[in-house]
């Protein structure tokens, strides 16, 4: 079941905020001299099939510093629900009325931007409802793309909790309604943790920059590997935390809701 029209435009949704329960305040830790979350969009930023990129955050007072940050770095800013994560989503992509959605967290600050275009290229070229990257790719460099009329289905179905807190869990609990796809990675690197959680991997996210980020400020996912080869022990420094930890727990604690 496709949804929606041939594609014209493709609007990034970068979520944010500054309440998170591991690491506090961690999209604004400076990295390399910058908040970390700036780090973030200009990496997006050097993409070639989206159209505009939105920072999606709370209207909590919690988060207001992120929105004088974005402020003072010229980077577009939407302000909605804390807990309900989708309608933050829908009610951001409604306002700019795109075809197609790309959802990225802000906990990943060493996205490449060269694998997201091609997320969303397998996405146009095949005309899905839904592409995303396989949990083979380091955990860290996940890419979303969703047609915003699947988005907006999405919206008006899901009723349990853990699906309005995670964005696209409804869609992918109901595959059989979509047209979906999951790109492989070539090698296996699921057990590399390039997100930012906990401190330790604030800690790793450090030693990567300050190994690259002087020599090539838009480095590339190859690139981190082969920093990581040539410096096994950054490797050790926050293996062993669970993948998906905030996606367990919810489900956990899930219930359903009324709207």
């Amino acid at each position: 079941m496709i949804f929606g029209d041939e594609y014209m435009k493709v609007l990034a949704i970068v979520q944010a905020r500054c309440s998170s329960s591991r690491l506090p305040g961690k999209v604004l830790k400076k990295l390399a001299g910058k908040p970390m979350i700036i780090h973030e969009l200009e990496r997006l930023g050097h993409s070639r099939l989206i159209d505009r990129i939105v920072l999606a955050t709370s209207t909590e007072a919690s988060d207001d510093p992120l929105e004088e940050v974005a402020a003072k770095s010229g980077v577009e800013i939407f302000r909605g629900s804390l807990d309900d994560v989708l309608d933050r989503y829908y009610q951001c992509a409604k306002k700019y009325q795109p075809v197609h959605v790309v959802r990225i967290t802000g906990d990943c600050p060493i996205i490449d931007w060269r694998i997201v275009d091609h997320v969303i290229a397998k996405h146009m070229e095949n005309q899905n409802d839904y592409t995303a990257t396989s949990e083979d790719f380091p955990d860290g460099l996940d890419t979303e793309v969703i047609r915003f009329s699947a988005l907006e289905y999405t919206w008006k179905m899901a009723k349990m909790m853990s699906e309005r807190e995670h964005v696209t869990l409804y869609l992918r609990n109901h595959s059989e309604m979509f047209q979906m796809e999951i790109i492989p990675c070539e090698k296996k690197l699921n057990n590399m943790r390039w997100t930012v959680d906990e401190p330790q991997d604030f800690t790793f996210i450090e030693k990567v920059f300050s190994g690259i980020y002087e020599k090539k400020h838009d480095f590339s996912m190859e690139d981190v590997l082969n920093f990581l080869e040539e410096n096994e022990e950054v490797l050790t420094i926050n293996c062993g935390i669970k993948r998906n930890e905030g996606l367990a727990k919810s489900l956990a604690n899930d219930k359903e809701i009324k709207l």
